[in-house]
């Protein structure tokens, strides 16, 4: 694909390894939703009918990329605010369970510790050591026995990040979907670290509810989200958040009957950030819809292997999966991660910690190049005295 510094000027500058973190944004797209913005200058409310149905266009993307309907999708300003809306409309009563990862990020935590107010009860799988030189505390992963042994009479939902935002491990969703089939259990996805790196199908996987956000791996604006529900799963959903944008009868504002939509708008309250929606809408097609999700997957692991045939460090790890717990991230183990990402920046490379790991995280604009300098950076550093 085009990778000049048109589409991705962060490549003048730096070597960025920091897609699991905050991505540099995809150049088109900022400018796409700085044309609206313009235009809207210039002309007020005639702006949007040269822009087409807003955020229809981006509910259309995100929806091929997870090749299901746009219906079920529903534009958001983050990961949190999607996966908020589940955990409180879920029908939850009181003795419920819900099943989560000892270390999730704090965005498919919360949510659910908000629900024992309800009387429900949050289960977390212990973590377990996923490499010889993983340290004490360090964050690892978990087998799908470790899953079914936590599931009870009273599981209603199994709440699971795709891809685990410390040590890179992802969940086999597939395996998490026909579990959860067979036990009538519905499975959300916190699919913030995997949405635009892996591929994530839920109609085929037997996945209720994803939720992402626009600015790690698809490289949207800061601000964005998704949100994937089933038909099936969106029924169960009380509405806890209201606006005039609900509502079908659309502009009709002094019609106050109770009409919201049954599809994935029935979520997006209120007015959207227009502007954001584009831009998203822009990354999406001509980054990820172009290119392929499986392609994208297999350029990153690519560099990540390579990355791996240059590190020489003996006290510096990588933390390795099979492939169906493998991610977009690669994390590190090693004596002073501080020290370690410090020095990489000195030299113009950004990576993240996160979890006493080091993240590389290389996406599609990224090159053997980068990996290069980042291996020989790494190799040369002295964990001694600084």
């Amino acid at each position: 694909m085009d990778i000049s510094t048109s589409r991705f000027p962060i490549r003048k500058s730096w070597a960025y390894l920091n897609n699991s973190g905050i991505a540099p944004m995809y150049a088109p797209g900022w400018e796409a939703g700085a044309a609206f913005e313009r235009a809207r200058a210039e002309k007020g409310q005639m702006a949007f009918a040269d822009f087409g149905p807003v955020p229809g266009g981006v509910r259309e993307a995100a929806a091929r990329l997870l090749q299901t309907s746009a219906e079920n999708l529903s534009f958001m300003k983050n990961t949190a605010e999607g996966l908020s809306l589940i955990a409180a409309g879920y029908p939850f009563e009181p003795g419920d369970e819900i099943i989560s990862y000892v270390h999730e990020y704090p965005s498919n935590h919360y949510p659910y510790v908000l629900q024992k107010d309800r009387g429900v009860s949050l289960k977390l799988i212990p973590d377990r050591k996923m490499s010889e030189h993983q340290r004490e505390g360090m964050p690892g992963g978990f087998h799908l026995q470790d899953v079914e042994e936590l599931i009870g009479d009273r599981t209603r939902m199994i709440a699971l990040s795709h891809v685990q935002f410390t040590s890179g491990f992802a969940c086999d969703v597939r395996e998490l979907g026909e579990l959860c089939a067979d036990r009538n259990i519905d499975l959300v996805i916190d699919g913030a670290q995997s949405m635009g790196c892996l591929p994530l199908y839920p109609e085929k996987w037997n996945v209720s509810a994803i939720a992402a956000s626009g600015w790690k791996w698809m490289m949207g604006p800061v601000g964005t989200g998704l949100l994937y529900t089933s038909p099936s799963f969106r029924k169960k959903i009380r509405q806890t958040m209201a606006g005039a944008d609900l509502m079908q009868q659309g502009q009709d504002y002094l019609n106050h009957s109770w009409q919201p939509y049954e599809d994935g708008r029935r979520f997006e309250y209120s007015t959207v950030p227009v502007s954001l929606a584009i831009a998203l809408q822009t990354c999406l097609e001509e980054v990820h819809l172009s290119e392929g999700i499986e392609k994208i997957k297999e350029h990153n692991w690519k560099l990540q292997d390579l990355f791996l045939e240059k590190l020489h460090h003996k006290e510096v790890h990588a933390v390795r999966f099979e492939d169906k717990h493998r991610s977009g991230i690669l994390s590190l183990i090693c004596p002073d991660p501080t020290r370690l990402c410090n020095e990489l920046k000195e030299n113009g490379i950004i990576v993240t910690q996160r979890g006493g790991y080091c993240r590389i995280a290389p996406h599609v604009y990224n090159t053997a190049e980068d990996i290069d300098r980042a291996a020989k950076v790494i190799n040369g550093l002295n964990f001694g005295s600084p």
